[in-house]
């Protein structure tokens, strides 16, 4: 006897469902933007990339982890500090031009007033051995923190060795040349783009 078959089900890809998922989802708040961001300005130790990653990608959810190391890659070519770009880019995307104000103005006003009078203190009190103790003891944490977000991001592209190749000659570079940022940047990205641009003609 044969039974009737059950009509196929195919699902969606993981990254599709996951923005159909957030899509869902009510509007980021300006509010919400400018306090993440404050956040982050505030507790930025291990540099900002480390906490905007957290909290935009693994607390609050608005992008995910292939969109967050795609923002750090565009913002390695935008002029300042990457993690004001990725306000930017963050802001923009979540809430568009009044997301971008409310996200950089987190960044920015608050722990500006702070950083100055604390950049004022240390000037002052710079001979003293304990703060010295202090800011290395800062810098050792910050420096593993850095190190870890990195590899969070080298992750979305696991499964592409080409991109891990390249990730590997950008290290190797970094530690042991003498070469400009600049210069490695600029040599190694445009093979990076052919290289991608190959592969996906390839798959198509």
């Amino acid at each position: 006897m044969n039974f009737p078959l059950a009509p196929r089900r195919f699902g969606k890809s993981a990254p599709a469902a996951a923005a159909q998922a957030r899509e869902a989802e009510p509007p980021v708040s300006l509010a919400g933007l400018f306090v993440a961001f404050l956040t982050v300005s505030l507790c930025g130790f291990g540099g900002g990339i480390v906490w905007a990653r957290l909290i935009a990608v693994q607390k609050r959810r608005w992008i995910s982890g292939e969109e967050f190391a795609d923002i750090v890659s565009l913002c390695q070519f935008m002029p300042g500090p990457n993690i004001v770009g990725i306000a930017v880019c963050i802001g923009a995307k979540t809430r568009g031009a009044v997301g971008t104000i409310a996200a950089v103005c987190g960044f920015l006003l608050i722990p500006w007033g702070i950083g100055l009078s604390l950049g004022l203190l240390y000037l002052k009190y710079a001979h003293l051995a304990v703060l010295r103790n202090i800011l290395g003891g800062v810098a050792a944490t910050a420096a593993g923190l850095l190190i870890a977000t990195g590899i969070r991001l080298l992750m979305a592209h696991r499964s592409r060795p080409t991109a891990m190749v390249f990730a590997a000659l950008a290290f190797l570079l970094m530690v042991f040349s003498k070469l400009p940022l600049l210069v490695i940047l600029f040599s190694l990205v445009p093979l990076s783009i052919a290289v991608a641009g190959i592969e996906t003609a390839r798959a198509r």
